[in-house]
């Protein structure tokens, strides 16, 4: 019996690569015809058909990752195919020059340090023997964790991986089935939180850093991002999903027999004092962090960019001995810094070969049944970017690039500010009905294994989720509205 399931659990496997192979290669064949059959000339000229050939060809290796290429792979060939067609190297390699690839960098390895001095677990519990053990003390709890971490992280991977492992043992504590409805709220409690508190600011997610790159690769956007003015467009409403979720999934999800008859807080307390004493590196870093997060919030006053506080932080959580020359290389993920480096000079392409202004006489005119009134504006704009999500797995990375490069034009045609935009982005990018949409859900899928949820609870709360972003926006709109955001 076990050879069976084995041998079908492999032909899906192979079935399911020969499809992804299949499909990339579809997608390609694709973008070679726009490059060589140029079907939109004249309006868009030849430099520009090579342009987009190239992005759609790297779209489809994002997308179905055939062989398992990695994303940063994909990003370079991608930028040898813009290389290749005669566009510059100075707006290809724009991306790495970008003070946005400066801020991910260090960023990255505040995450490192979280993790490898074991602050973030310490902080887990912290937080946790707080609460007496119950499926609302639990949810309350990984509200305040994943807001603190992302104050000290933007790096949902690291969140996740160090809220995932906690959740799971509390419900090894209380002793819930795996598979249970209650295990499932836990656990999708806690990831959720890893993944939506630090939305509401700049430096508390990577769409922070992407988004800056975009918008100061853009004419006319340049200087737009700071952390008062992501905060001004995106803290509302990022808060009010936040409880929203919260208390969403606690309502329709909760079993009806209660957790605590099996786990007291007293297993909390005995948990975190096991922990021991604070070490050196932990209080270092603590210190650094937090003195980063304020130097971003103050930024207004003092005027040192984000970038250089980042920098400053990195040299001092390695002077103080917490990142080694050693962790240098191993520390972080640098597929994701290619990629991410790549994905910045999308907009800088699509602007010198005349994409953006092509696509701007596209999606101008498509935009002008809703543009004129603000609730549907927003909510066709937040409905198309969650059902977007289903194709564009990437983070919204290659959407954001694309739409941004176009959001002057949509200015001038509709006054609707460009900052607006930040708030349509940043709940979409969490999208979560199934688990290949979203990177974050599969890290914690792997973290958990089999103690974690099921894909019909994954989609019951990733719906939960979709509603909370709609009921969210009923909040923020009347507030965009007196703030001048839609004239």
């Amino acid at each position: 019996m076990q050879e069976q399931d084995t041998q079908i659990e492999l032909s899906a496997t192979l079935s399911s690569r020969y499809f992804r192979v299949i499909a990339a290669g579809l997608v390609a064949l694709g973008g070679l015809y726009v490059g060589w059959a140029t079907p939109f000339a004249p309006d868009l000229g030849l430099s520009g058909h090579k342009a987009l050939m190239g992005l759609i060809i790297a779209l489809g290796l994002w997308i179905f990752k055939p062989l398992e290429i990695p994303f940063s792979v994909t990003a370079g060939l991608m930028l040898a195919l813009f290389l290749a067609s005669g566009i510059p190297a100075v707006n290809v390699f724009s991306g790495y020059t970008s003070p946005a690839v400066w801020i991910l960098i260090p960023a990255l390895f505040f995450g490192f340090a979280l993790a490898h001095t074991g602050l973030g677990r310490r902080l887990a519990f912290l937080v946790l023997r707080m609460f007496e053990p119950t499926y609302l003390g639990l949810t309350l709890a990984w509200v305040i964790i994943g807001v603190v971490l992302s104050a000290l992280t933007p790096s949902i991977t690291v969140r996740t991986a160090i809220m995932m492992p906690v959740a799971v043992t509390c419900c090894d504590l209380a002793k819930l089935p795996n598979g249970s409805k209650g295990r499932g709220l836990v656990l999708l409690t806690a990831m959720s939180m890893a993944m939506l508190p630090g939305a509401g600011w700049m430096t508390g997610t990577l769409t922070g850093p992407t988004l800056i790159g975009f918008y100061n690769a853009t004419d006319g956007l340049q200087g737009l991002i700071n952390f008062g003015s992501w905060a001004q467009v995106a803290l509302l409403e990022v808060a009010v999903a936040t409880v929203l979720l919260a208390v969403g999934g606690y309502v329709l999800m909760k079993p009806s027999e209660p957790m605590s008859q099996f786990i007291t807080k007293q297993v909390f307390i005995e948990v975190y004092r096991k922990l021991g004493a604070w070490s050196r590196q932990e209080k270092w870093t603590a210190g650094i962090l937090v003195m980063a997060f304020l130097m971003f919030v103050t930024a207004p006053l003092h005027q040192i960019p984000d970038a250089a506080t980042c920098l400053f932080a990195f040299f001092l959580l390695t002077a103080g001995g917490v990142i080694s020359t050693q962790d240098i290389g191993p520390g972080i993920n640098w597929d994701i810094v290619i990629f991410f480096g790549a994905g910045l000079c999308i907009g800088s392409v699509l602007t010198f070969t005349g994409v953006s202004k092509w696509l701007a006489s596209l999606v101008i005119p498509a935009l002008a049944p809703v543009a004129g009134n603000p609730w549907v504006f927003c909510f066709a704009i937040m409905i198309f970017l969650f059902v977007w999500r289903f194709v564009d797995i990437v983070i919204m990375i290659p959407t954001e690039a694309i739409l941004v490069s176009i959001l002057p034009a949509i200015a001038t045609a509709y006054h609707i500010n460009p900052l607006v935009w930040i708030g349509l982005f940043v709940l979409p990018v969490n999208a979560m009905f199934m688990n290949y949409q979203n990177s974050f859900v599969l890290v914690g899928e792997s973290l958990a294994k089999e103690k974690g949820w099921q894909p019909n609870q994954l989609l019951m709360y990733g719906s939960i989720y979709f509603v909370v972003s709609l009921l969210a926006l009923l909040v923020v709109i009347p507030y965009w509205i007196g703030q001048g955001f839609f004239r």
